[in-house]
C-alpha cells in the first residue's frame, strides 16, 4: 500500500513538475510586437519583448529558408501574427511559420523566394522600443547596386579593424549578441515544424525568376531618356535622402503626424520635380517605409556618384513653440549652437532606435569614416545650404537666418555636398499643419530645387565616370 501510494505520488509530482516547468519557459518572455517591413533593398522582421531574447539561427538549403528558435518564449497571439504579416508582393520571403519546438522555445521557419544573405542581432531598449530582435533578409546580390561592384578599387575591398572601431564608436551603446548555430556536419537538417492547418498556407512556386527591381529599371529608363543636350551638359544625380522610416518613426506631432511619413511624401516630391529638368535626376536613399543606417545612406549616394545630397527632416524640439525652417551642413569642429547640437545628437541616435548591427560591414563605409579630408567639401556644402536657405525663407519663417553646422552622421560625405533640411518643426501644431498640407509641400520643394539651381549656376558639377548601368 506504502509503495503504491508513493509511485502515484512520485508520477504526480513529476507531471506537477512539468507543468510547472512548461509554465515558466512560457511565461518567461512574452511577444508585445511583432513587426514585418518589406522594401527592395531588404525585408526587416522585428519582434519585441520586456526581456533580452536568447535565441539560434540557422541557415538552410533545398529549399532556402532560414530557421530562428527562441528560447524561453510564450508562443502567444503576437508572435503567432507574423504568419499573416507576410504580404505575397514581398521580395524575399515567401511565407513564415510559427510554432512550438520544444517545451520553451518556439522556431520560426522563414521560407524564401531566393538565395539571401540573413543577418540577425538584438537591440537593447531604445526611444519607445523595449528588447528587440530582428532579423534582417538582404538579398545576395543588390539589385541596384550590383552593376557599381566592379567600379569599387581593390584597395576598398578590405575592411580594417580601424574601419570597425570607427563604426563602433558611432553608436556605442549598441550590444551585439549574436548566436548562430550551422547544421550537423552529417548534414542531418534540423526537424521541421509539424505542420498546422491555421498557421500554414500553400507555398508559391520557388522556381519562379525573381521579377526586375522597379528602382532599378527607373533608374536605367532616367539614364536612357536622359542623354546630355548638344552643350555637352552631363546628367547631374541628387540624392534625396528621407529621413528616418520604418523602425524609426522620428518625431511625432501633437495630432500624431510621424516625421517619417512628411519626410518621405516631401522627398517623393522633391524628386519628381528634380526629374522634370532636363539634365537633372533625383534618386531616394528610400522610396518606403523601411529604416536605413545612417552610414548606408552614405554610401548609397556614393555608389550612384551622386553630384548633391539632401536630406529632409521635419524635427521637434522641447519647447513646442519653436517654428521656423532651418538648413545644416555638416561641422568637423563642434556645432555652432546650442540647438543644432541637441538636433544632430537626436538626429544621430536614429541608429539606436532604427536598428542597426556592427556585424555588417562595408568597404566604402570604412573609407567614408575614416576620410578626414572634408574641408573643401564643406565649404560646398555650406555655399549649397545658403542657395536652398535663401529660397526657403521666401515661403517660411527661418529658424536662423544663416546655415548651421554639428556634426549630423548622414551628412559625412567626403566627397558630396550634403545638406540637411529642417524642413518645419513638426512639433509646432502650426508648423504640422503646414507639413501635412500638399501645397506648401509643393511650394517647399519648389524653393529647394531653386537653391540647388542657384548653386549650379556659380558652381558647375565636375565631370564624374560615367555609370556603366547598361
Amino acid at each position: 500500500m506504502i509503495k503504491r501510494f508513493c509511485s502515484v505520488f512520485l508520477v504526480l509530482s513529476l507531471s506537477f513538475g512539468l507543468l510547472f516547468t512548461q509554465t515558466v519557459f512560457a511565461a518567461d518572455n512574452i511577444v508585445t510586437a511583432a513587426r514585418v517591413w518589406p522594401a527592395q533593398d531588404y525585408t526587416r522582421i522585428t519582434l519585441e519583448a520586456g526581456k533580452p531574447f536568447v535565441y539560434k539561427m540557422t541557415q538552410l538549403k533545398n529549399p532556402e529558408r532560414v530557421v530562428v528558435d527562441i528560447d524561453s518564449v510564450e508562443l502567444n497571439p503576437a508572435l503567432k501574427s507574423l504568419s499573416e504579416k507576410i504580404l505575397g508582393s514581398d521580395p524575399y520571403i515567401a511565407q513564415l511559420r510559427v510554432a512550438r519546438f520544444k517545451p520553451g522555445t518556439v522556431r520560426l521557419v522563414v521560407d524564401l523566394k531566393a538565395e539571401v544573405k540573413p543577418t540577425m542581432f538584438t537591440l537593447p531598449p531604445a526611444g519607445e522600443y523595449k528588447y528587440r530582435l530582428v532579423l534582417d533578409i538582404y538579398p545576395v546580390k543588390d539589385p541596384l547596386m550590383a552593376m557599381l561592384a566592379e567600379r569599387v578599387p581593390d584597395e576598398n575591398k578590405q575592411t580594417t579593424q580601424a574601419s570597425a572601431e570607427a563604426v563602433a564608436k558611432t553608436s556605442p551603446k549598441l550590444r551585439i549578441d549574436t548566436t548562430v548555430v550551422t547544421p550537423p556536419e552529417n548534414g542531418t537538417p534540423l526537424p521541421e515544424i509539424p505542420a498546422e492547418p491555421e498557421n500554414v498556407t500553400p507555398l508559391p512556386d520557388l522556381l519562379e525568376p525573381t521579377p526586375a527591381n522597379p528602382q532599378e529599371t527607373a533608374v536605367k529608363e532616367e539614364i536612357r531618356n536622359k542623354s546630355p543636350d548638344s552643350n555637352g551638359v552631363r546628367l547631374i544625380t541628387i540624392a534625396i535622402d528621407a529621413g528616418h522610416g520604418g523602425e524609426d518613426p522620428g518625431a511625432r506631432g501633437a495630432t500624431g503626424s510621424r516625421e517619417k511619413d512628411i519626410t518621405l511624401a516631401i522627398a517623393k516630391k522633391l524628386k519628381a520635380k528634380i526629374d522634370e529638368e532636363p539634365n537633372m535626376r533625383g534618386v531616394l536613399t528610400r522610396d518606403a517605409d523601411y529604416f536605413i543606417p545612417l552610414h548606408g545612406r552614405v554610401v548609397k549616394a556614393r555608389k550612384l556618384q551622386a553630384d548633391l545630397f539632401v536630406s529632409v527632416h521635419a524635427d521637434a524640439f522641447t519647447n513646442p513653440a519653436a517654428r521656423g525652417s532651418s538648413v545644416f551642413a555638416l561641422s568637423e569642429k563642434g556645432a555652432t549652437s546650442a540647438s543644432a547640437r541637441y538636433l544632430a545628437k537626436k538626429e544621430n541616435e536614429s541608429d539606436l532606435i532604427g536598428g542597426v548591427s556592427l556585424n555588417v560591414k562595408d568597404p566604402v563605409l570604412a573609407r567614408t569614416l575614416l576620410d578626414l579630408s572634408q574641408t573643401a567639401t564643406i565649404n560646398d556644402s555650406l555655399k549649397l545650404g545658403k542657395a536652398v536657405l535663401g529660397h526657403i525663407g521666401e515661403i517660411n519663417n527661418l529658424h536662423k537666418s544663416h546655415v548651421e553646422q554639428a556634426g549630423f552622421a548622414v551628412l559625412k560625405s567626403p566627397d558630396i555636398p550634403s545638406i540637411l533640411v529642417e524642413t518645419a518643426f513638426i512639433s509646432n501644431p502650426e508648423e504640422e499643419r503646414k507639413l501635412n498640407d500638399e501645397q506648401y509641400q509643393d511650394k517647399l520643394v519648389s524653393s529647394i530645387l531653386s537653391g540647388i539651381k542657384k548653386y549650379f549656376a556659380s558652381n558647375p558639377a565636375l565631370a564624374k565616370t560615367k555609370l556603366a548601368l547598361e
